[in-house]
């Protein structure tokens, strides 16, 4: 009878970076340079060792460059209900993109807005030696530097650090976001335009109300604080503002309502149809964050601002990333963490804004 295979003749047959050098005509530590991207190389060496290495069958021992560069090869993203919330679970899709570009895994854990869980998943994460941690947020949040990270390399996304702390950050521009809406609001011809917004106080809706008014005042619009009424930042908050809203009479009724986000928009067209309104010939509306089981879901379809979740989940692993190297690669200056940086956001157009009745 034959005897078992001994566990390092795999090993002897899987072939050797000498063997691709040779293949190629380079040496072992340009091959080793070609496959990792550590150091530039010429296209044209790069091509053939990738060709040699393709032929041959030859696959980087992971644990053996893990242990000479003391890294895992492992980022942490450590969240606030993002994995189970639908829109902003987009991060997480942004984050394993550009990780998967760059040989990396992800490992993602989920604090459900316990913050004692989140220390736990946080030192976790730091016990089983991750190169760096990726610490997102549902929404937009200003977060103060968690406890036990010892120097595991960190980058913000949807929050910007606060209390003195100094990590690379990235959100949404959230003045701009109310600005778009609100002008395109002004292109359709609208005058009289509300708000409907949160009761919660947050970056986003201070940032939002704020681009609200400027937006108005730049258009020479009066901005009256009888066209912004507040709710919980869901449906049911959406319908009793739009009631508020849209129950007075014809001459003083907004002819548009741009909404905090497409939840409270959702509301504000119940509102509308209890009160014999038709979107957009009564009433144009207009949310926030292209969440797709209600904005694509409404009848008319819902205009709203898309927010960048992936292009945020995205840049906050790269960023990580470059970190992790020690390499700038024209993104943006690794060593600026002081300055958040904040995205702008795209207007999808569909059915929900119209020029107002005659």
């Amino acid at each position: 009878m034959g005897s078992e295979p001994r566990a390092d003749d795999a090993n002897r047959r899987r072939p050797s970076i000498a063997a691709v050098a040779a293949a190629a005509g380079v040496s072992p530590t340009t091959v080793s340079h070609a496959l990792s991207g550590s150091r530039a190389v010429r296209a044209a060496t790069r091509d053939r060792v990738i060709q040699a290495a393709a032929e041959l069958g030859y696959t980087p021992n992971r644990l053996a460059s893990g242990l000479r560069l003391q890294r895992t090869g492992v980022i942490g993203l450590a969240s606030d209900r993002i994995a189970t919330t639908a829109f902003a679970g987009r991060i997480v899709q942004g984050a394993q993109q550009a990780a998967r570009e760059r040989d990396v895994v992800v490992m993602v854990v989920d604090s459900e807005g316990d913050a004692e869980l989140e220390a736990r998943q946080l030192r976790s994460l730091v016990d089983h030696r991750v190169d760096g941690i990726l610490l997102a947020r549902m929404f937009h949040q200003r977060v103060s530097r968690p406890e036990n990270l010892g120097d595991t390399p960190v980058v913000l996304v949807d929050a910007v650090p606060v209390d003195g702390w100094q990590a690379p950050s990235i959100a949404p521009d959230e003045p701009a976001i109310a600005m778009k809406g609100v002008e395109h609001l002004l292109a359709a011809g609208h005058r009289r335009i509300a708000f409907a917004t949160t009761t919660d106080d947050t970056p986003a809706s201070r940032g939002r109300e704020a681009g609200f008014r400027a937006a108005l005042t730049a258009a020479g619009v009066d901005a009256s604080p009888a066209f912004i009424e507040r709710g919980a930042s869901d449906a049911i908050g959406g319908r009793e503002a739009g009631r508020r809203l849209l129950e007075r009479a014809s001459a003083e009724r907004p002819t548009a309502v741009f909404c905090f986000n497409d939840q409270m928009a959702m509301g504000v067209y119940q509102a509308a149809a209890a009160l014999g309104l038709d979107v957009p010939r009564d009433c144009s509306v207009l949310g926030v964050d292209d969440l797709d089981i209600v904005a694509a879901a409404l009848a008319p379809a819902l205009t709203t601002i898309a927010l960048p979740h992936r292009a945020m989940g995205r840049w906050g692993m790269n960023t990580l990333l470059d970190m992790i190297d020690g390499v700038d690669r024209g993104r943006r200056a690794v060593a600026d963490v002081a300055t958040p940086l904040f995205l702008r956001c795209e207007l999808v157009e569909r059915g929900s804004v119209a020029p107002p009745a005659r």
